[in-house]
């Protein structure tokens, strides 16, 4: 896709941090600082899920907020201060049935986050670039009926299945934010690379998720959080959360640099390394093994003038993803995607390293093509993996 070709490292980064962001406060409305208090009577996860999506929602939800980001160890973004997506923040929040609004301030840089049913706004104010996209719409009928709460029944099979693969938790009585509340943890049972586990709470009044926290393996402190330090419930007025970027701002939008060069309706992809190898426009490397784990996947993806192969290893979110294209030499000497990062050396090949606390992304150049390594691994196994690419 174009936008990831073209936007600088640290809005890219950013960016990724805001689907983190959006998803959470579009589906969540709020995340919420735990407190003491009293606390709901027990019960069994699925009756107490099935309470919650069946409870009224508020008219609207109000909060101050305050935003964790530690997943950047130190060193990891060489001269990438960013803004307060990529270093944390503290700031407010509006949301009610048509949308909502989220504002971050720190020391880096404030930004905005505004979204509705159809569309997501992100402003950088340290930039004053105003991101936009489009959000997936849901498919069916288009009437404003509430989709029916699915069965106790049904809950429990959806538990069972999910069991098979992750290890859940009851749903534990506590107090978040001074409300009575439902909190369980979620965790991969296998093939989970660097994630830990997730954790959510939710309002056991009106079914509002209060908070949401993201941690790595072996950490008993949140990579991702968003928390509020004060919550209301209470109608919210649309001119609350329907609010534009500054005038003079520039506008990127992401969905339609996204859709560019592909079709819905063009030719079956390529899959199967003889076959790949056979119609890419670079020398394919994709050994049968990469650190042990074994090759799942090869296709060629993309349009004619800009082909890549996207390989795949391991399983699950342990897996390795390998992305293969020809080496663009018409832009020799100008800076890449990830040449602001950290750079490392590949037995005397020049790579540039993402090292995050939830995974690693490695991107070199090497006898005309160029490789971009992405995996929910350490950085030593990611740049082993990589020196057998090489």
């Amino acid at each position: 896709m174009k936008i990831f070709r073209t936007l600088p490292t640290g809005r890219l980064i950013a960016l990724s941090v805001v689907v983190v962001v959006v998803l959470t406060g579009a589906a969540v409305a709020v995340a919420s600082r735990g407190g003491s208090g009293s606390t709901p009577p027990p019960k069994p996860l699925a009756q107490a899920l099935h309470d919650a999506l069946g409870a009224a929602e508020p008219a609207g939800v109000t909060a101050r907020i305050s935003f964790t980001n530690k997943l950047f160890p130190s060193g990891a973004l060489t001269g990438q201060t960013g803004s307060a997506l990529m270093t944390g923040a503290t700031g407010r929040l509006w949301a009610n049935a048509n949308g909502g609004r989220l504002e971050l301030q720190s020391d880096a840089g404030d930004a905005q986050i505004v979204w509705n049913d159809t569309k997501v706004t992100v402003y950088d104010a340290t930039s004053n670039t105003a991101y936009v996209a489009d959000l997936p719409q849901k498919t069916g009928s288009t009437g404003t009926t509430a989709p029916a709460v699915p069965t106790l029944d049904e809950i429990t099979t959806f538990l069972t299945d999910l069991g098979k693969h992750w290890t859940v938790s009851g749903a534990e009585p506590s107090n978040v934010a001074g409300q009575e509340a439902y909190t369980v943890t979620v965790s991969p049972s296998h093939d989970g690379g660097l994630l830990g586990s997730v954790e959510l709470a939710w309002d056991a009044t009106h079914g509002t998720p209060l908070k949401v926290a993201v941690y790595a393996q072996g950490s008993s402190a949140p990579v991702l959080a968003l928390e509020a330090t004060d919550i209301s419930f209470g109608s919210v007025p649309d001119s609350d959360i329907a609010v534009s970027p500054p005038a003079g701002a520039k506008i990127v939008d992401l969905s339609s640099q996204a859709g560019s060069g592909t079709s819905g309706s063009g030719p079956a992809p390529i899959t199967g390394l003889a076959a790949v190898q056979a119609a890419a426009p670079f020398p394919v490397v994709a050994p049968d093994t990469l650190v042990g784990l074994p090759r799942q996947d090869v296709r060629l993806v993309g349009p004619a003038d800009s082909q890549s192969v996207l390989v795949a290893y391991g399983q699950g979110l342990g897996a390795i993803i390998v992305v293969e294209r020809k080496q663009d030499t018409s832009k020799a000497g100008q800076a890449g995607m990830l040449d602001a990062l950290p750079s490392v050396s590949l037995d005397g090949v020049t790579a540039h390293e993402l090292a995050t606390q939830l995974g690693t992304v490695l991107g070199w150049d090497s006898a005309g093509v160029s490789y971009i390594l992405a995996g929910s691994i350490p950085t030593s196994a990611a740049e082993s993996a990589a020196r057998s690419l090489k």
